[in-house]
C-alpha cells in the first residue's frame, strides 16, 4: 500500500524528538558534558504520598476477586466524573458532560478525526505543536508554503508581545475549528475574562468550535484570571475543553486527561456534539486505566488537592529563578507568573540558532520558539520542570554565558 501522503508533509520531524536528536548528536561530541534540561515540559517530581497510596491500594484490589474491574466505562469512572466537575469546575459543569482519557493530548488527536479533514482550521500562533501536526496527518492543512513557514489551508493567529498575546480576532471568520491554550503552551501568556469573551463571541458569529486547552490551567494564581473557559458567558454554546493531570499532579507518564464538551454545543445542522464524541470515544478507546482514574479520585480530595497545590507551588518557584535570572542578564522574558513556561525573546536571532548557542556554552536544553510556529521565531521557550538543584546549577550557568 502506498503511504498516507499527509505524513509526509510533516516539517523536519516533531519539535520534541528533534531536540533530542541535536541534544544527542552533542552528546556524541562532547561525552564529559553535564547536560540539564529546561525544554521539554516533563515533570520530574516523585508523586506525591496520598496519590501513591490510592495507586498502591488500587493495584492491589485488582489482585482480588472482590476488587477486580475489567472493562470499564469508555467515558469514565462515573464518581471521577462527577468529582472533577464539582472539585476543578465548581458544579459549572456537569459529571456526564466530563469524559476521562489517558491524556489531553490523546484527546486532541481524537477531536481530530471526530471534526475530519473537511474543516477550516485556526491556531494560535506559536502554539502547542500537536494542533498543526494532527491536523496535517488528518489532510485540514493543506500543502506547506516555505516563503510564509505555515500551511496553506490553516489561519495562524499571531500572538506577540505587540498584540498582548491575544490574537485579532477578524482573522477567525469562516473557521470551523479555533485551537485555543491558556495559559497558553509556549508563551505563558493567560487570557483574560474580557478577552475569552471576544473569542466566544466571534466563535458565535462565525459558527466555529472552539478547542479550548486549559492544560496549566491549576498554574494560574491570579484569582482575576479564569481557569476554565465555562467561567465565560456563552461558552457552553460554542466550546468544548480539553485538560490533564499530567502537570499538576505530576501523571505525565501516569497518563490521565478528560475533555467536557456541554450538551449545549451543536453543529450548524444541530447535531449535538457530545453524541459525536461519545461515539467516537466508544469505538476507538476502551477507557482510562482503572488504577490511574482510583489514584485521580483521591487526588481530588482535602489531602489530594493540597498535594496538587504543593507540586505547582515548587514549579512556580522554578518558574521564578529562571525568570529572575533571565531578566537579570537583560534577555526580555514572558510568562512564568501564571504559568510554567517562560517565554524568552532574542530579537534578530533565529531561535535554532541561540538554542545551539546555549547547549554549547552552558550545556543547557531549551525549546526553540520557532517549533511552536512562525510568530516563535527569535524565541526560547524554557521549562520550570525541573529539580531545584538542576534548576540553579543551569541558572548560573546561563548567568555566566549570557551576561
Amino acid at each position: 500500500m502506498e503511504r498516507n501522503k499527509n505524513i509526509a508533509k510533516l516539517r523536519e520531524g516533531y519539535l520534541f524528538p528533534e531536540i533530542n536528536r541535536r541534544k544527542r548528536k552533542f552528546l556524541e561530541n562532547n561525552p564529559n558534558a553535564k547536560i540539564i534540561s529546561l525544554g521539554i515540559g516533563n515533570t520530574t517530581e516523585p508523586l506525591k504520598k496520598h496519590i501513591t497510596k490510592a495507586l498502591v491500594e488500587a493495584s492491589t484490589d485488582l489482585g482480588t476477586v472482590e476488587g477486580y474491574s475489567g472493562y470499564g466505562d469508555e467515558q469514565g469512572l462515573t464518581a471521577l466524573r462527577d468529582r472533577i466537575a464539582e472539585k476543578l469546575y465548581g458544579g459549572i459543569v456537569s459529571g456526564e458532560e466530563v469524559f476521562t482519557s489517558d491524556g489531553a493530548k490523546c484527546d486532541i488527536g481524537r477531536l481530530q478525526v471526530m471534526f475530519g479533514n473537511d474543516v477550516s482550521v485556526a491556531v494560535q500562533d506559536p502554539s502547542y505543536p500537536v494542533y498543526v501536526d494532527g491536523s496535517v496527518i488528518i489532510g485540514a492543512t493543506g500543502e506547506f508554503d516555505d516563503s510564509k513557514k505555515q500551511f496553506g489551508k490553516m489561519t495562524y493567529l499571531p500572538c506577540t508581545p505587540e498584540n498582548g498575546f491575544f490574537p485579532d480576532l477578524e482573522r477567525c471568520k469562516k473557521t470551523d475549528v479555533i485551537y485555543f491554550c491558556s495559559p497558553n503552551n509556549p508563551t505563558g501568556a493567560v487570557s483574560t475574562k474580557k478577552q475569552l469573551k471576544e473569542l466566544i463571541d466571534c466563535a458565535r458569529d462565525n459558527k466555529s468550535i472552539i478547542v479550548y486547552d486549559a492544560a496549566y490551567a491549576e498554574y494560574i494564581t491570579d484569582k482575576k484570571l479564569p481557569k476554565t473557559i465555562f467561567e465565560i458567558e456563552g461558552a457552553r454554546d460554542v466550546a468544548l475543553e480539553v485538560n490533564s493531570f499530567s502537570k499538576p499532579l505530576g501523571f505525565t507518564g501516569v497518563r490521565l486527561g478528560w475533555t467536557v464538551v456541554p450538551n449545549e454545543l451543536t453543529y450548524d445542522g444541530g447535531e449535538k456534539v457530545i453524541d459525536d464524541w461519545n461515539r467516537v470515544t466508544c469505538t476507538i478507546f476502551n477507557g482510562a486505566s482503572n488504577i490511574v482514574q482510583k489514584a485521580a479520585l483521591s487526588a481530588l480530595d482535602d489531602a489530594g488537592l493540597d498535594e496538587m497545590r504543593k507540586t505547582v507551588g515548587f514549579y512556580m518557584e522554578n518558574a521564578a529563578i529562571i525568570r529572575k535570572t533571565l531578566k537579570d542578564v537583560g534577555v526580555e522574558v514572558y510568562g512564568g507568573d501564571n504559568a510554567p513556561y517562560i517565554w524568552a525573546r532574542f530579537p534578530g536571532r533565529k531561535s535554532w540558532d541561540v538554542f545551539e548557542e546555549i547547549l554549547e556554552t552552558a550545556n543547557v536544553v531549551t525549546t526553540p520558539g520557532s517549533g511552536f510556529g512562525p510568530a516563535g521565531e527569535g524565541f526560547l521557550r524554557f521549562s520550570s520542570f525541573g529539580h531545584r538543584k538542576d534548576i540553579i546549577e543551569a541558572c548560573e550557568r546561563l548567568e555566566k554565558n549570557l551576561g
